[in-house]
C-alpha cells in the first residue's frame, strides 16, 4: 500500500480506513502526540502513539526533524486542533535528526536566521507557502499566454549585448584569471576566450524576443537574468526572473491592456489555488503590522490587496500629469518626501510612485509618456509637445506598497530615429547589427513590456524582502548553499 499525501488525508471523511502517511516530524508531546509534515499542506497531521507498547528507544529517535513512516487507522480526533488524527499501528524511522544540532527548533525564528539556513526553510510553514504560491504564479504566467496563443521563447542567457544600457554585468569567461592572454598592446585577449569575444551574463530577453516578435507574432520570454548591480536593499537580487512578453502591430494602449490583464489574471489564480496559503500570509503579516508605529501600518490587509488589484480599473496617467500632482502634493510641499519634485524631467523615485497609487488615486497606477532622457534608446518617440520637450511612448504600472511592478513600451520602429537615439547614448552601431535588421526588413510597430518575477511573487505573499521569495537569494558577497 502506497502512502497518502497529507494534503488528501486533511480533507478526506473516510474514518476507519488504514493509512500510510511519510513525512517529517515538526513537534513530538508527551511522548504520544507527533505532528508530522510532508510538504503537500501548510498543516500538519497528527499521529498518536500508543507509547506503553512502543519500545522505547524508538521513541526517543521521534525527534523534530526526523523523517517517518507511520501505518495505522484515520479516526476523528477528540482533541482540539484538527478534525482527523492518525492511531499508530506501526512507525518506521526513514531518517534520523539529531536534535542538538537540528536548527529549526519548534518555535518562531526570524527571517534573517532563516535566510543563513536556506537550505531547511522551506520545512516552515512561512516558506511553504511562500513557495507554493510562486509556484501558481509561475503556472498562472505560462496558462494566461498560452490560453492567447503567446510562443514561449527561451532566450539566451550568455550574450555578447548589454540590452538595458545598464552596464553593470556579470562577465562570462574560461581565460586563466591569474595569467589571462594578452595583446600585443597589453591588453586581455579577448579572441583567445571561449566565445572568441567578451561575453556577459543576460540582463534582459528583450532585444531576442523582439526579433522573434517580428516573425512569430506574440512571443514571451520567462527565465532568468543578472544585474551586477552592488545593492544591498531589500528589493535588489544579482540573479532573478522576468517576465517579458514581445507583440507585433501592438501599439502602447495594447501593451497596457495586456499588462493589466496579465497580473489581474495571476493574482486571481493564486487566490484561487492557494487560499489556505495566502490566508496563512495574511495572519503573518497582521502580527508583522502590529510591531509598527500606527503611521507605517499598510490600509489595507494582504487578502485586501491583492483583491483591490485584481476589482479596480488601474488609472493611466502621464508623466508631465503625475509631475504636476507631485509637485503640489502635501509631502512635496512640507518637504516630507526625501526626494523633493521640483521639475519636469526627475525620476521618480519609489516614495512618489507609492503617493500616486496609495494616497492620491487609490488604486493602481499606469505612467505613461515619460522623458526621453530617463528613458531607454530603444523606446518609440513621441512627437515635442508644445514646450518642444521630448518624451517616449514607455508605460510603468505601479502598485500599492511595492512603487513599480512592470515596465515597458511601444518599441522604437524607425531606424533613422533609433540610429540617432543610439548614438547620443553611445551605443555602438556595429554591436547591434542584427537588432536594427528588424527594422531594415519589413519593420512593424511593436510594443513588449517586463514584470519582475520576484517583485510580482513579493507582492501576493505580502513579504517584505525579495531574499524571502527566491528559494536561493544570490546578493553581493552571498552566494551560499
Amino acid at each position: 500500500m502506497e502512502h497518502t499525501r497529507i494534503k488528501e488525508l486533511l480533507k478526506t471523511e473516510e474514518f476507519g480506513k488504514e493509512v500510510i502517511v511519510k513525512g517529517w516530524v515538526r513537534t513530538f508531546r508527551n511522548n504520544q502526540f507527533i505532528a508530522i509534515n510532508d510538504g503537500s499542506s501548510i498543516n500538519n497531521i497528527q499521529a498518536v502513539v500508543d507509547f506503553e507498547h512502543t519500545n522505547e528507544a524508538l521513541l526517543k529517535r521521534i525527534t523534530t526533524g526526523a523523517a517517518i513512516r507511520v501505518k495505522g487507522q484515520l479516526v476523528e480526533s477528540l482533541g482540539k486542533g484538527q478534525r482527523v488524527e492518525i492511531k499508530v499501528n506501526e512507525l518506521t524511522i526513514l531518517g534520523d535528526s539529531d536534535p542538538e544540532k537540528y536548527p529549526l527548533q519548534p518555535k518562531k525564528h526570524s527571517l534573517e536566521f532563516l535566510r543563513e539556513i536556506a537550505h531547511l526553510r522551506f520545512r516552515t510553514g512561512t516558506f511553504n507557502a511562500i513557495f507554493k504560491v510562486r509556484n501558481a504564479l509561475a503556472f498562472a504566467v505560462h496558462k494566461f499566454f498560452n490560453e492567447r496563443d503567446f510562443v514561449y521563447m527561451h532566450t539566451p542567457i550568455i550574450t555578447g549585448s548589454d540590452a538595458e544600457g545598464a552596464g553593470e554585468m556579470f562577465q562570462v569567461t574560461t581565460l586563466d584569471l591569474n595569467n589571462p592572454p594578452r595583446t600585443e598592446s597589453g591588453e586581455i585577449d579577448f579572441k583567445e576566450d571561449f566565445f572568441g569575444k567578451p561575453t556577459n551574463l543576460t540582463v534582459s530577453g528583450q532585444l531576442e524576443g523582439e526579433l522573434a516578435a517580428m516573425a512569430l507574432g506574440n512571443i514571451y520570454t520567462f527565465g532568468p537574468t543578472f544585474r551586477a548591480e552592488n545593492s544591498n536593499t531589500t528589493r535588489h537580487l544579482a540573479e532573478f526572473w522576468m517576465i517579458e512578453p514581445e507583440m507585433a502591430f501592438y501599439e502602447l494602449e495594447d501593451n497596457m491592456d495586456l499588462a493589466e490583464d496579465l497580473l489581474k489574471y495571476v493574482i486571481q489564480y493564486a487566490l484561487n489555488t492557494c487560499p489556505e496559503e495566502i490566508e496563512l500570509l495574511n495572519s503573518r503579516l497582521l502580527e508583522e503590522e502590529k510591531s509598527k508605529p500606527q503611521n507605517q501600518r499598510s490600509e489595507m490587509g494582504l487578502i485586501e490587496k491583492l483583491n483591490f488589484v485584481i476589482e479596480n480599473d488601474f488609472e493611466r496617467v502621464t508623466y508631465t500629469e503625475a509631475i504636476e500632482i507631485l509637485k503640489r502634493s502635501k509631502p512635496n510641499q512640507k518637504k516630507q518626501f526625501k526626494y523633493l519634485i521640483d521639475e519636469w524631467g526627475a525620476d521618480l523615485q519609489s516614495e512618489h510612485e507609492r503617493y500616486l497609487v496609495e494616497k492620491h488615486y487609490k488604486k493602481p497606477v499606469i505612467l505613461t509618456d515619460y522623458p526621453r532622457e530617463i528613458k531607454s534608446f530603444y523606446m518609440k518617440q513621441n512627437e515635442p509637445d508644445a514646450q518642444g520637450r521630448h518624451t517616449v511612448r514607455a508605460m510603468d504600472i505601479l502598485f500599492p506598497g511595492i512603487g513599480e511592478m512592470v515596465g515597458g513600451s511601444q518599441r522604437e520602429e524607425n531606424l533613422g530615429k533609433l540610429l540617432t537615439r543610439m548614438a547620443e547614448v553611445g551605443i555602438p552601431e556595429e554591436e547591434m547589427d542584427w537588432f536594427l535588421d528588424t527594422r531594415r526588413f519589413g519593420s512593424a510597430p511593436h510594443s513588449g513590456f517586463g514584470v519582475g518575477f520576484e517583485r510580482l511573487v513579493l507582492f501576493v505573499t505580502g513579504m517584505t524582502n525579495i531574499r524571502d521569495v527566491i528559494p536561493f537569494p544570490r546578493t553581493p558577497k552571498n552566494a551560499e548553499f
